[in-house]
């Protein structure tokens, strides 16, 4: 073996640690909104955080920043596991208490909002990272006053609508639930708890029953029209979000956990033109991490159960990335013996 050959051996061996190492630290992830109906987040984010269109938004923009709404999809709280009431306080609900999106939390009869009907709707949750778990949705009580800070009093005590594992449509969770009666401007708050992590999700979605969402609800202030952010507007400022997305994307909708970034040492391997640097042996490259074989549905199935920190699944992508890197050695060895 030259010594060429022997560094390059080394380098590609040393990657593939390092790569399982940084996805066995990071974090599980997941992200989304509601869409319909609108989530406030979505709606500002959708009439632009530079420059948004309604009084509320325009309110919510100047106490948040533009941050908070090109990263719409973070709502959340990273270790709630199902702790919400007791994590999130009277008036903090719709920001799920986190400073960043304290602007969602302003109590005003304005804020832009979509049409609902009594009885059944379909919902849909914009899911830029999906992952199993389960939805709530609550509903104001009847006597609700938006101009008043949100509190977990002015909701039902029970969810009208639940359901765990929806199937994913075109980037989103479409599911069913029955609106219960209710006639002028209310709320939507929708929780979204993982079963893989404790991670949970919050949105407030601002609903007026009985007239079109452009004119006025019970003779209260005007409810402009809410609107969710297209995938265009999604894709354009997906370069100012400071969210991680790991990878994932709306349209992935497999239980594969996040990952962050295994391609990188696979494209190296792919990529470098000098891949006669691979040792004769290099064929270990792909069988040493045996202990770290993913195992498709079994990993992901027992901590959809259990609930977890999502660790496990990231050992098992890490140990893709290592088999991923020594194929890609192998392969290119043999290409370069078949050439000689």
């Amino acid at each position: 073996m030259t010594a060429r050959r022997r560094a390059a051996t080394v380098a590609a061996l040393g990657i593939a640690p390092l790569a399982l190492t940084a996805l066995a630290a990071s974090p599980a992830v997941a992200h989304g909104s509601m869409t319909d109906p609108v989530s406030r987040v979505s709606a500002c984010y959708a009439e632009g955080p530079e420059s948004p269109k309604s009084a509320a938004c325009k309110a919510a923009v100047a106490a948040s920043g533009t941050q908070a709404f090109y990263d719409w999809n973070e709502v959340n709280i990273a270790d709630a596991a199902g702790n919400h009431r007791s994590l999130i306080p009277d008036g903090k609900l719709c920001s799920a208490n986190r400073d960043k999106y304290k602007g969602l939390d302003l109590p005003r009869a304005d804020w832009p909002a979509s049409r609902l009907a009594v009885g059944n709707h379909t919902f849909r949750y914009k899911a830029t990272a999906p992952h199993k778990g389960s939805f709530e949705l609550y509903i104001t009580k009847d006597g609700y006053d938006p101009s008043e800070p949100l509190t977990w009093s002015d909701l039902e005590a029970r969810p009208f609508a639940e359901v765990t594992d929806p199937k994913p449509v075109n980037g989103e969770y479409v599911f069913d639930g029955t609106v219960p009666a209710r006639s002028g401007r209310h709320l939507v708050y929708s929780i979204w708890q993982r079963s893989d992590s404790p991670e949970a999700f919050y949105t407030c979605s601002d609903v007026v029953f009985g007239r079109d969402a452009g004119g006025s609800a019970g003779g209260g202030a005007p409810a402009p029209a809410a609107s969710a952010p297209s995938d265009g507007q999604i894709e354009d400022g997906a370069d100012k979000s400071t969210v991680d997305h790991g990878g994932h994307g709306g349209d992935d909708h497999s239980e594969a956990p996040a990952t962050n970034g295994p391609a990188t040492p696979k494209a190296a391997a792919q990529t470098d033109s000098e891949t006669d640097g691979e040792a004769d042996d290099a064929a270990g490259a792909g069988t040493a991490p045996g202990g770290n074989t993913p195992e498709a549905d079994g990993a992901g199935e027992n901590l959809a159960e259990t609930g977890g920190d999502g660790g496990t699944p990231y050992l098992a992508a890490g140990g893709a990335a290592v088999l991923a890197l020594g194929a890609a050695v192998v392969f290119a060895t043999a290409r370069r013996r078949v050439g000689r």
